[in-house]
């Protein structure tokens, strides 16, 4: 008999993203396997195997919406857990995994009510309201960032973040330091926290020494609505730069920089983890439980890269810890290693072998 795995996941690429990683992973191993998401999820399962079916159940969040829509989230959420439970009892799957996110309670709630083997996987350093509520209802917790802030009495698992196949195609690339040839630098942040980006990183890169700035290749990721400013300031200084709200190439951008300035989200650290490159960390400072700066935290204290809070960013602290990575190679290299020491290149392996064991 085929297992069978329903895998749910809310509706945010970083909750999508070691999700996909998974399925794929099970798939190859012979298993079944679905996906249960609500509608703002399935925009983020375009890239998941076309073998995956996509169930789409009712969820609401609290976090967006007026009032309205708040008093209307546990009547959807109960009419999403109804509607898993009858899918669930059609159709029995070994184990269910969540990755969190409010999409995630429906199939979470009818496994627990069914008493399906379950686990969760959190990805953050601190771990979000959804999967806190379920932490002692399952019977393992994978971790994608260590140490992960679990709530007290509650054991978790290091597996490390899955990433994408891209990315495991350049694991590990050699590090060119920077030398005399040119210097790439790759600027990414979420499209909830990339402003300050566009409005720090231009100045900081302008005010570069010479002999640097006359060699930088730039690629920035901004929004929509900053485009035009980031793209002409860059171009006044005559700084060669492309700046674009998406990048679909990053893997590749990752294994040919020579820094990588970007904000701290967790499949964003997975990312250079695993491809090994240094960095420096904005972490978002309006994250839920400011977990990017959880996420940083091991990278920073390793040496594998420079952690500079909102609170204390500006152009003149961006531009002093960018000028000492890209003036000297050596220490560059070393915070490349550092980096790639980091990195779990296997964690989807790491998962799959936790989904097999529940079912033993």
């Amino acid at each position: 008999m085929i297992p069978y795995c329903l895998i749910a996941a809310g509706g945010t690429g970083g909750h999508m993203f070691p999700a996909q990683a998974l399925a794929e992973t099970l798939l190859a191993r012979g298993w079944r396997v679905k996906l249960s998401t609500d509608e703002r999820g399935a925009r983020y399962a375009s890239a998941f195997p076309e073998q995956v079916v996509r169930e789409i159940v009712a969820s609401a969040t609290t976090a967006r919406g007026g009032a309205a829509d708040k008093l209307a989230v546990p009547f959807r959420i109960g009419s999403g857990v109804m509607s898993a439970m009858r899918a669930l009892k059609q159709d029995r799957p070994a184990v269910v995994v969540g990755f969190g996110g409010y999409p995630t309670i429906p199939a979470m709630s009818a496994a627990l009510a069914l008493r399906i083997p379950r686990m969760i996987h959190e990805q953050n350093g601190i771990m979000g309201r959804v999967n806190t509520a379920f932490a002692r209802r399952v019977q393992k917790i994978a971790c994608g960032t260590w140490p992960t802030q679990l709530p007290e009495g509650v054991t978790g698992i290091h597996t490390g973040n899955p990433v994408r196949q891209a990315v495991l195609d350049h694991a590990a690339a050699p590090y060119v330091a920077p030398a005399d040839g040119p210097l790439n630098v790759l600027v990414i942040g979420g499209s909830q926290g990339a402003r300050v980006l566009s409005d720090v990183v231009p100045d900081a890169i302008i005010g570069l020494p010479e002999d640097i700035r006359g060699r930088l290749n730039i690629s920035q990721q901004a929004r929509a609505e900053d485009l035009e400013r980031v793209t002409a300031a860059y171009a006044t200084a005559g700084i060669k730069a492309e700046v674009k709200p998406f990048f679909d190439d990053v893997p590749q951008r990752l294994a040919d920089c020579q820094l990588v300035v970007s904000r701290a989200g967790a499949s964003s650290l997975a990312d250079i983890t695993v491809i090994g490159r240094p960095s420096i960390l904005i972490p978002f400072a309006a994250a839920t439980g400011d977990h990017q700066t959880a996420n940083a935290r091991a990278l920073g204290e390793s040496g594998a890269a420079m952690v500079l809070p909102e609170s204390v960013l500006d152009a003149e602290s961006l531009r002093r810890d960018m000028r000492d990575i890209l003036s000297d190679g050596a220490r560059a290299s070393n915070m490349a290693a550092a980096t790639l020491a980091l990195g779990r290149p296997d964690a989807a392996q790491r998962l799959a072998d936790l989904v097999t064991e529940l079912t033993a």
